[in-house]
């Protein structure tokens, strides 16, 4: 079994917790992913030292531009927060006083634009910040004709989320990026998760997004952590409605709230380091062979159907890459439901968190230990005896 203590100090018996076997895959609500030895030795690192929070976010924006292939960049506690950041730079600019006015958008450009077919929860990062959320067309589709008269005086931006790029119905980013850039409009696009191939994050971008809104729990950065990217002017205007200089500077930022940690800044950009020279291969390799170890120990099961597959982003199982075993049940031959069976995992010591879906359970390797894997086979195994 894993252990919980730290250096002798058991951090959850102090707080009266349980940790949690998490084969649900990078969920926030699970603490997102792992930090790697590295990322985790740098966040140490740099612990031990003092920077001005302003040259640090400056200097790892640039490495992280370089990296990506991108004018600027810069990194923030999160995606929704780049959102939320990237939607106040489009009202505010560069303007100090417009700023500190914010959420009060009086005299600014104040309608963000977004396709009818393309809302989804997190569009209500742009509303925190004062600006007015507008649906071009309606759920069964946008026009380009619609998109461009939805565009006045006062549109500040065009929201975009990736993981909805070429929904039926819906405009595709070029299409979007056409119509806004003839009419001055910057494109915001929330890829958050969209981080393979690792040449899709400066995609976005080269395919003509302003801005563009990544997470790093998704690319084994810290939970709270992630980057904005793309014009130079923009990522300037993050850095003006951003939390530094709120007590040493002129203005009382919007973005205060969204403070950050030395120690985060940097594991986000070691994180991002690892993972672009990682070998992808390697790591889908590593997952199909915890896969194939878990269905070992369940084929004494002769009444449970389990069957490799790819847990997507988005919450969808199809066939490759393998990162997971689906588990199908048949209550009818053994009288347990995937439900009940998945309350039992939960009530393990500690509890085990997997993907419920019906009649099934989604057992994800994205953080799952070898010896972790094990306990959930060894668990399955007990429950379904």
């Amino acid at each position: 079994m894993p252990t919980t203590a730290m250096n002798g100090y058991d951090l959850f018996q102090h707080l009266g917790l349980s940790p949690v076997i998490n084969a649900a895959g990078i969920y926030t609500d699970l603490g997102g992913s792992r930090l790697s030895p590295r990322a985790w030795a740098a966040a140490e690192a740099i612990n031990d030292h003092f920077v001005r929070m302003t040259d640090l976010l400056d200097k790892s924006g640039e490495r992280i531009a370089d990296l990506l292939g991108v004018e600027a960049a810069r990194i923030t506690p999160g995606a929704a927060a780049a959102i939320f950041l990237g939607t106040a730079a489009c009202l505010a600019g560069t303007d100090g006083d417009k700023s500190q006015q914010l959420p009060d958008i009086t005299g600014m450009k104040r309608d963000v634009l977004i396709q009818a077919g393309h809302r989804y929860k997190y569009d209500r990062q742009v509303a925190m910040t004062g600006a007015a959320l507008r649906e071009v067309g309606s759920e069964n589709g946008t026009r380009p004709d619609q998109l461009d008269a939805a565009i006045g005086e006062n549109t500040a931006a065009i929201l975009h989320p990736a993981h909805l790029d070429g929904k039926p119905g819906t405009l595709a980013l070029e299409q979007v990026v056409r119509i806004a850039r003839a009419r001055g409009v910057p494109v915001i696009v929330d890829a958050a998760y969209m981080n393979y191939p690792t040449s899709i994050m400066g995609d976005y971008a080269r395919r003509g997004a302003d801005l563009v809104c990544i997470s790093a729990k998704y690319f084994g950065g810290p939970n709270a952590g992630g980057f904005i990217m793309g014009r130079k002017d923009l990522i300037q205007a993050v850095s003006n409605v951003h939390f530094t200089r709120y007590e040493s500077g002129k203005y009382l930022k919007l973005g205060r709230p969204l403070k950050m940690d030395r120690q985060t800044i940097i594991a986000v950009l070691v994180a991002l380091e690892e993972w672009l020279a990682m070998d992808h291969a390697a790591r889908f390799a590593g997952y199909r062979r915890q896969v194939a170890m878990l269905e070992r120990r369940l084929s004494g099961l002769t009444d449970l159907k389990a069957e490799p597959k790819c847990f997507t982003m988005d919450e969808r199982f199809i066939d490759e890459p393998v990162n997971c075993l689906l588990l199908t049940f048949d209550g009818a031959k053994n009288g347990k439901s995937a439900a009940q069976v998945a309350r039992r995992l939960e009530e393990s010591s500690p509890p085990i968190i997997a993907i419920l879906e019906g009649d099934k359970i989604g057992i994800v390797m994205d953080v799952l230990k070898d010896d972790e894997v094990s306990y959930i086979g060894d668990r399955l195994v007990e429950v379904m005896s």
